[in-house]
């Protein structure tokens, strides 16, 4: 038990609000080169943290970090295929060794293979899972070491509202994201006496590079928005709340959550059209 001067009652000092701002911070994003990846990093830019973007391709790297230098804030690009182990681990490293220290960072990278379950193949299982899943935890493993030097971190995972609401055909993706969501929760409990929160974020229906196909089509826009409250998909700019308040001091207190942001569709019931 905490002696009594380290104890905390309601009241006992000032309230001090705690900071959404991310000044002085650094933040390594995976899958930050674009769509809800690249959302989340402009977020964190616009709140004070220098970036290191991490994804596999380096030209839309390279345009990625330009929109974060516009913000005034510093980009390291970090070629890294994430279902490489020794490629995060790398990705880790060249971050801390660029800025001396990491504070927060991001799982954003992902893929998809829409198919039948009985069409999907080991390799798609093996590729799929490598990437949404093992390079994640990964990620995470490496860079808890250097946050627990420093006493403190953040690690945010970009999952699913996969993990509650199941289309067709996305049977591979379903399960790599319910596991993200248990591992987040795991590593929370873990890694809380170290200082690290390990929180995640779970998209519901979001229009990006992955989604286009759907929402290009009208036909299949209405159909995919008729079932959200809000009557529109999201955007990567509205991952940016939930995203700052986890990487920030406000959710200090906040650990082993998923936020869901989904303009309402889980509350409506997930029904599907």
């Amino acid at each position: 038990m905490a002696d009594a001067d380290e104890r905390r009652r309601p009241l006992d000092s000032e309230f001090v609000m705690p900071s959404l701002r991310l000044d002085g911070q650094v933040a390594l994003v995976t899958g930050g080169s674009r769509g809800l990846g690249l959302g989340v990093a402009l977020a964190l830019a616009h709140a004070g943290a220098d970036l290191a973007l991490a994804a596999r391709t380096a030209s839309e790297l390279g345009t990625a970090a330009e929109l974060v230098r516009r913000t005034g804030r510093e980009a390291l690009t970090l070629p890294t295929d994430v279902s490489s182990v020794a490629a995060v681990r790398g990705a880790v490293q060249r971050t801390a060794e660029h800025y001396g220290r990491l504070d927060i960072l991001v799982n954003a990278a992902g893929i998809n293979v829409r198919k039948p379950a009985a069409a999907l193949s080991e390799e798609e299982w093996e590729r799929v899972m490598a990437v949404n899943l093992k390079g994640a935890f990964f990620a995470a493993q490496a860079a808890a070491e250097t946050m627990r030097a420093q006493g403190r971190g953040k690690i945010i995972n970009v999952g699913s509202l996969s993990f509650e609401i199941v289309v067709p055909n996305i049977a591979l993706y379903a399960a790599s994201k319910g596991g993200l969501r248990q591992m987040t929760r795991a590593l929370a409990l873990e890694w809380a006496k170290d200082g690290i929160c390990v929180n995640a974020i779970a998209p519901g229906r979001f229009w990006t590079a992955m989604t286009d196909a759907v929402f290009s089509d009208p036909e299949g826009y209405q159909s995919a928005v008729s079932v959200i409250p809000q009557g529109r998909p999201g955007v990567p700019a509205d991952l940016a709340g939930a995203a700052v308040l986890l990487a920030s001091a406000a959710s200090d207190y906040i650990t082993g959550q998923t936020i869901v942001v989904d303009g309402g569709w889980l509350i409506s019931g997930g029904t599907l059209a």
